[in-house]
């Protein structure tokens, strides 16, 4: 399917993106999966790289459509979280740019190991980037997750 617009997939540069990756989990996460507010943000918020997608389409006004994190838990790993694509742009491609982003940015800081706690709806798609589903289905914030890992 052709793409109706231009993606951009680049770290949060200044607040007015920290904001609106913020705004897309509070919208993903809290409205539409019922997690409670008070779990976003999270103490790794602080410290951690956080990435925004961008339609650009009009690159004068390019459109937040999703966001990601790298948190880096040391000993070289990385946890990939708070994945979240707006509804209306889910299906095009915009998680998978996320990732990649989000390997790369781990791989570029020496991380050698990536680990993700993964919706299990979602599964499929973080295998079809190369994840591996490990232990027991688990329950976060009221969601069965399932923890996955990938060498970098």
């Amino acid at each position: 399917m052709q793409s109706p617009f231009t993606l951009i997939c680049r770290d949060c540069e200044t607040d007015a993106d920290r904001e609106a990756a913020m705004h897309i989990r509070m919208e993903v996460f809290v409205e539409e999966q019922g997690v409670p507010p008070e779990l976003e943000p999270d103490e790794y918020d602080a410290d951690a790289l956080h990435l925004i997608a961008l339609n650009a389409f009009d690159p004068s006004h390019p459109v937040p459509v999703g966001t990601a994190r790298v948190v880096d838990k040391g000993d070289g790993v990385a946890k990939i979280g708070r994945v979240a694509v707006r509804k209306t742009w889910r299906g095009w491609g915009v998680g998978e740019a996320l990732m990649r982003r989000a390997m790369n940015a781990a791989r570029a800081r020496g991380m050698t190991t990536a680990i993700l706690d993964a919706q299990v709806p979602v599964i499929p798609f973080y295998e079809r980037l190369g994840f591996v589903a490990e232990g027991p289905v688990f329950d976060d914030a009221g969601i069965p997750h399932r923890r996955m890992t990938q060498r970098l």
